[in-house]
């Protein structure tokens, strides 16, 4: 058995000090640090720093050089491995609209890593299918020769390995499909790269959008006449939204707003692609030229490509500029997109009964140590 000493810890609602997290796989308890016998256990002492949970990424494409599409499991566990550095415990490797050959690839390349628990680093979740089921007029990044039309039957006949899928809505066939995949149970619908009116984002929700892709980015934008998919996402209660708080995606000026009137539902992502972790140069995301320069990704064309943000960095710009409590900032990339995919049982936080991925962080939110499952990585 463990403890942890001498830390700030980032509770679902506050901050202690004076408190021991003693953990095995489990956290065991929390409890005051004079009332127990260190001796007992192996004390790690976080030294007057953060100990908060582990980051849950539930948008990432790539890390390292790697590319959840590129059909490669050890890709996938070399993203795992260099996740770890950055706090992340647990993740949902996306894919991309590549061809379906290649997105049954990664499901199976995720399936076997899944499997394998935190052997390799940060564990995987399961996959976030960020298309094919998208409109060709939002595509962003993606490649439209391989959109397709929404097929309910695809995501539930992989729902042993999806958790969260991209759909625009107002696509032939888009509510038919939401409404089918909401009553399996299994997957959650995010409304993403879609030029969905108000209305059309609202029919979505009845039946059972219940997340939103990377917000702001690749969707109708809110307009006073107009309020878009923007609109939609932020003035209903049932819709969890995803922030990438790299501070080039979105001004950070929005951060406080959007934490103001979306709470728990508020999700830090990274969407980083391949090139996070890596020197600026050029690198490809679904198979398109992207280059890197600084935190910005950009295709040849001007268009953004994914990120290069690491998840605790992505932490202290919502933490800087909106306002929000620490335990606030931290349950934005931990607890929210644990709930938002229904794994907040076991993880997301530091409560007694919860798997033990915490994390020790500093002042300036550099990951000192990484604990998962009970074990340091």
């Amino acid at each position: 058995m463990k403890c942890i000493i001498n830390g700030q810890i980032i509770l679902p609602t506050e901050v202690k000090t004076g408190m021991a997290i003693i953990f095995d796989e489990k956290i065991e308890n929390i409890v005051k640090a004079d009332e127990i016998d260190l001796s007992k256990y192996e004390v790690i002492d976080a030294k007057g720093n953060y100990v908060a949970p582990g980051l849950v990424d539930i948008h990432i494409h790539g890390y390292m050089g790697c590319d959840t599409s590129d059909g490669d499991a050890n890709g996938i566990r070399k993203m795992s491995a260099g996740l770890v550095k950055n706090g992340v415990t647990s993740f949902c490797p996306t894919t991309m609209t590549v061809s379906q050959e290649e997105i049954e690839k990664a499901f199976n390349d995720a399936r076997e890593v899944k499997a394998e628990g935190a052997k390799n680093g940060a564990k995987v979740l399961g996959i976030n299918c960020e298309g094919p089921f998208i409109n060709p007029s939002k595509k962003g990044a993606q490649a439209e020769d391989h959109i397709k039309k929404p097929d309910a039957d695809f995501i539930i006949n992989n729902a042993d390995i999806i958790k969260v899928y991209t759909i625009a809505p107002e696509m032939e066939g888009g509510l038919e499909c939401v409404e089918k995949v909401y009553n399996d149970g299994r997957v959650v619908a995010s409304i993403g790269h879609t030029g969905a009116s108000f209305d059309e984002a609202n029919a979505g929700i009845k039946k059972g959008v219940r997340h939103t892709t990377h917000l702001f980015n690749a969707m109708t934008s809110l307009m006073h006449r107009n309020p878009g998919v923007v609109g939609a996402v932020l003035s209903d209660e049932n819709v969890s939204v995803e922030l990438i708080a790299d501070t080039f995606h979105i001004n950070p000026g929005l951060y406080k707003m959007v934490a103001k009137l979306k709470g728990d539902k508020l999700c830090l992502i990274t969407d980083c692609m391949r090139a996070g972790g890596m020197p600026d140069g050029d690198y490809t995301l679904g198979g398109q030229p992207v280059k890197k320069v600084g935190i910005q990704c950009l295709m040849p064309d001007g268009t953004i490509a994914g990120s290069v943000l690491d998840l605790n960095k992505g932490v202290k710009n919502f933490y800087e500029h909106s306002g929000v409590s620490l335990p606030e900032a931290f349950a934005a990339a931990s607890l929210n997109p644990a709930k938002a995919i229904g794994e907040d049982d076991k993880i997301g936080s530091l409560e007694v009964g919860k798997l033990a991925d915490i994390i020790i962080v500093d002042n300036d939110f550099n990951i000192i140590k990484t604990i998962i499952g009970g074990l340091e990585k």
